[in-house]
């Protein structure tokens, strides 16, 4: 690219380094000329947009058009930064609607490239307005189930950022690249600037990665066989049993769903599995195999499972949860699953929001859903309850309920009360032998019903958390050896 700073890329060069020598055909929407001087006649704003169309060789601060992406064919639409601060006026947002229009008449998806300081001033409240066009046209492309991938380039500020980038399902953000609500000549002078910036942005949990520019087409090649559209896919097969050291168990191996093999109908394991691998014989020995730090983890089933994996990062509230992992990842045989994983650890309300924006996106985009549950609860700290707590685990339960597409959990370890079952799918969760769940922890319900320390295995064995009592009580599908 001939720009040595590729987020500072003019909107040709920042399509270029998507498409490649796959081309792009540029469109054009019906002329819609401007009165003199704009809609509020304001003084040499003929002559500027003249400078800025010599300067950069472009009509408008936004070009759109078709074009593939990797082996994806998609919309494009690329802002120029050199034209007037790739500022939104009445013509970007006809050009703007035209784009999402054309992605919603040919059912692609949509991938915007970026670089904008916000609404054009010489335009005034025409100018501003062209926001609720861009949030109207975003709104039809959701509700077609269409995906919108954002790609913020430097800077990405104003109102288009607040549409356009943080609008998007996706957002990907170049490294270096400034990007925030309030441009560099409008916020604070004490303002830390680490705050506008991609990275400030990812650690905000506001943007979900931030891409070399060399990974770029690669990454959205990846997004867009993940989002689809996708017509009619299978349920999420059951992950496999993992050994302590992270690899498929002999116990699981070979043997139906258990070994992540869909079943004839595309999907499911059968109720009655019997797992190989031995099964706890007491509450105690349950509680204490699924608090074993030897056994796998979120990330080793994870690892597992997918040949590509394309996180979702933070809750878009300015918080992030780094014991939830979420996205969506593509299978050895390309099938996408979206993926909401606990990690062990209490969840945070960021982490429930995080999910529940997994959940629904997937819901929208027809991509099944795959929940790994490992929590001794939820976070139950004080910070936790300004943060939301209840309302975040209760949208989280709300998202599974709602769903459409098949959601498909597996217990890999603790499932420590609401703050594990807010993640699993009523009528198909399934358990692994080093698992339990239970209404609460048998320490807590020892303590609660004031019995001595030595009466928490009895406890344990009251509360029937075993993997073979919760299929006994209905409540699990299979056991995963």
């Amino acid at each position: 690219m001939p720009d040595a700073n590729p987020a500072r890329a003019t909107a040709r060069e920042a399509i270029a380094l998507l498409t490649g020598a796959a081309g792009f055909t540029e469109h054009r929407p019906p002329p819609s000329p401007l009165p003199p001087d704009g809609p509020l006649g304001w003084a040499g704003y003929d002559a500027a947009r003249e400078r800025a169309s010599a300067r950069t060789g472009e009509e408008e601060s936004v070009l759109y058009g078709t074009g593939v992406v990797g082996d994806r064919a998609c919309v494009l639409l690329s802002f120029e930064f050199g034209f007037l601060g790739g500022s939104l006026g009445r013509q970007t947002g006809d050009r703007l609607a035209a784009a999402y229009e054309l992605a919603l008449t040919r059912r692609l998806p949509l991938v915007a490239l970026v670089a904008t300081g916000g609404s054009r001033m010489q335009e005034g409240m025409i100018a501003l307005t062209q926001l609720q066009r861009v949030a109207a046209a975003s709104v039809r492309l959701r509700a077609a189930g269409l995906p919108q991938i954002a790609v913020v380039r430097d800077p990405t500020t104003g109102g288009g950022w607040a549409t356009v980038g943080a609008g998007a399902d996706v957002v990907l953000a170049l490294p270096g690249a400034q990007v925030g609500f309030a441009g560099s000549r409008v916020r604070p002078p004490d303002a830390d600037p680490y705050a506008y910036s991609a990275e400030g942005q990812f650690a905000a949990g506001q943007v979900d990665a931030v891409v070399p520019a060399d990974e770029l087409t690669a990454t959205v090649t990846h997004w867009l066989r993940a989002l689809g559209p996708h017509e009619d896919l299978p349920a999420a097969p059951v992950p496999r049993a993992l050994s302590a050291g992270g690899t498929e168990s002999a116990a699981g191996a070979g043997t139906g769903a258990g070994a992540g093999t869909p079943s004839a109908a595309g999907a499911e394991p059968t109720a009655d599995r019997v797992p190989a691998a031995p099964l706890p014989e007491t509450g105690r020995e349950a509680v204490a195999r699924a608090r074993d730090p030897r056994r796998p983890r979120a990330e080793a089933y994870l690892a597992d499972y997918f040949a590509v994996r394309l996180p979702l990062h933070g809750d878009r509230s300015g918080s992030t949860d780094p014991g939830l992992l979420c996205g969506f990842g593509l299978r050895g045989d390309g099938q996408p699953v979206a993926y909401v994983a606990q990690c062990g650890t209490p969840t945070r309300p960021a982490g429930y929001r995080a999910a529940a924006r997994t959940i629904r996106l997937a819901d929208r985009l027809g991509v099944p859903v795959l929940t790994l549950v490992d929590t001794p609860g939820a976070a139950n700290d004080a910070e936790a309850e300004r943060a939301g707590a209840g309302a975040a685990i209760a949208d989280t339960f709300a998202a599974v309920a709602a769903a459409r597409v098949s959601v498909t959990t597996l217990v890999i370890g603790e499932g420590g009360s609401g703050g594990a079952l807010a993640l699993a799918a009523p009528d198909n969760t399934h358990v692994t032998a080093d698992s339990y769940f239970s209404v609460i922890a048998p320490e807590l319900a020892a303590a609660i019903l004031k019995r001595p320390p030595s009466e928490t295995g009895a406890t344990a064995d009251q509360l029937r958390l075993r993997p073979q009592d919760l299929v006994d009580l209905g409540f699990a599908r299979s056991i995963v050896g």
